[in-house]
């Protein structure tokens, strides 16, 4: 499969005059081949197209858009060595993660296409009519979820498979019955190309209807702007910065007919040692910590950015455990220049706070590397300064000492929303965890006992998602299959003849659905 820099507009390749090049996340040298940047045609036309497919494409059977999601997973499988090399090139990650993230947006695919065959999404409540029921009678109520209409999904710069143009947006909305225009993230054209190619190649070899899927690029913020506001567009998925997350948040809010905007915005991930367990474990805690905040230069939304534990002696093992991991960590590219640029500025303005000081560095690298850091400082330094509680993408985080388990708690009180929340914890620490755990739920999508938030599974009960800033809509997860959930809404059909229902809801059942009859299931 060969990249032209061309934008996918349904079945059509489209080419502007104005280019860009990706650049090589090492040293940002340009890559091969100039993509086109798109223009508000471009955005009305792939819209347009969304906007067509959208009345057929929810009304397919669910199997057929299994086998629809199927494909793409075998689109990637098939094309998984071209898809690494480009993606290695472009974001400076390791082969071993990215050939893990891209095994990982396959099983997106085919974990949706399975919730589609068993069916549970769609939620049917069947309440057939009671004609004899006294004071009044009860009509025929039948109830089913449907596609929400087409969803604009922006690709996130850390992971440019999992989250990206196949990623778990675009699986979920599809599986919905919502038509994707997907706005690839400039960092990594190339790659959103080929991925862009597998999509569409699954569209027509589905015989579904080319709106189902489009792709624009081109580095423009006007781009994503155009995009939210069409009035086609009917839900966004986003995964990537504040500023940038709530200035579309503000766009989908402002427009004549507001549009949910399903943003993942920003996260420190409170970790927490508990007394016991720092006191047991304090040396493999420190040294656990660091692989874990430095993985793949730390640019995780689950990164651990925040480290909360009671003073003394076990802390001060910890300190020496986790200061003796990161010297010898490596530094590691980051994504992008800019990435890089804003990793700095946050370390130096963290390091400048009156309160924090600098318990250690790793070792440095080349000119976009990430040298990991870590700091301190007292509860009530942190308490005092809301700055302090900013997630600081890369490896960096933040050790609060606190003078004990009730300032730990007070602490936890003011935090922001958050994705995680991780507890270490001995079984003699139950009660303060106990204390700990109502606080924990307001504040975080997902809760750990003894790990390390950077590894999100993929399954069910997956939450990636939590209060704001974590997430615009704490109600919402980004994985997991109830991630489907967002581009669905419930359609109540009352004494509706069988010839007009949607075919989940016809008596003959003929996509066999699970139902919900008079309150049984």
């Amino acid at each position: 499969m060969n990249m032209t820099g061309a934008l996918l507009i349904g079945a059509r390749n489209v080419f502007r005059e104005t280019r860009f090049h990706a650049v090589a996340a090492e040293d940002g040298a340009p890559l091969p081949v100039a993509f086109s940047c798109a223009e508000a045609r471009d955005v009305r036309a792939a819209c347009a197209l969304a906007d067509d497919a959208f009345d057929s494409f929810r009304a397919t059977a669910p199997d057929a858009r299994a086998a629809f999601l199927d494909r793409t997973a075998s689109g990637i499988e098939a094309q998984g060595k071209e898809l690494i090399a480009r993606a290695m090139a472009e974001t400076g990650l390791p082969h071993a993660r990215l050939a893990g993230e891209c095994n990982r947006t396959m099983g997106q695919l085919r974990l949706f296409a399975r919730a589609l065959r068993q069916g549970r999404c769609f939620d049917v409540r069947i309440d057939p009519a009671l004609p004899d029921r006294t004071p009044l009678p009860r009509p025929d109520l039948r109830m089913i979820r449907v596609g929400v209409g087409p969803v604009a999904v922006f690709g996130a710069s850390n992971f440019p498979f999992a989250f990206s143009v196949a990623g778990g947006d675009t699986a979920s909305a599809l599986a919905a019955g919502c038509p994707v225009v997907a706005r690839a993230h400039p960092a990594h054209p190339g790659v959103s190309e080929l991925m862009g190619h597998i999509v569409r190649d699954a569209v027509a070899a589905s015989g579904l209807p080319e709106g189902v899927f489009s792709l624009l690029g081109g580095p423009s913020h006007e781009i994503g702007a155009a995009l939210v506001r069409d009035p086609a567009i009917m839900a966004v998925g986003f995964t990537g910065s504040r500023a940038g997350g709530l200035a579309l948040a503000a766009m989908a809010a402002a427009r004549p007919v507001p549009i949910p905007f399903y943003g993942e915005l920003s996260a420190i991930n409170p970790v927490y040692l508990l007394p016991d367990a720092l006191e047991a474990r304090a040396e493999t805690l420190g040294k656990d910590f660091i692989a874990s905040l430095t993985r793949e230069a730390g640019q995780f939304c689950t990164n651990p950015g925040l480290i909360l534990a009671v003073e003394g002696p076990a802390l001060d093992r910890f300190r020496a455990a986790a200061r003796a991991a990161l010297e010898d960590s490596a530094a590691q590219t980051m994504l992008t220049g800019g990435i890089h640029e804003a990793y700095e500025s946050g370390v130096a303005a963290l390091a400048e706070r009156p309160g924090v000081t600098c318990l250690g560095r790793g070792a440095p690298g080349g000119p976009r590397a990430c040298q990991a850091a870590l700091f301190e400082t007292s509860a009530a330094a942190f308490m005092a300064g809301p700055a302090l509680g900013q997630e600081i993408f890369g490896a960096t985080s933040l050790l609060v000492a606190c003078p004990d388990s009730a300032t730990m708690q007070a602490l936890t009180a003011g935090l922001e929303g958050q994705l995680t929340a991780t507890l270490h914890m001995a079984p003699t620490d139950l009660p303060l965890a106990r204390s700990l755990m109502p606080m924990l739920e307001r504040k975080a999508g997902r809760i750990l006992a003894n790990g390390w938030p950077t590894g999100v599974e993929l399954c069910d009960a997956m939450v990636h998602g939590g209060p704001f800033p974590a997430t615009t809509d704490p109600r919402t997860t980004s994985v997991g299959t109830a991630a489907i959930e967002r581009f669905l809404r419930p359609v109540c059909y009352q004494d509706i003849p069988e010839t007009l229902l949607p075919d989940g809801l016809k008596h003959s059942n003929p996509f066999s659905l699970p139902r919900g009859l008079d309150g049984a299931y």
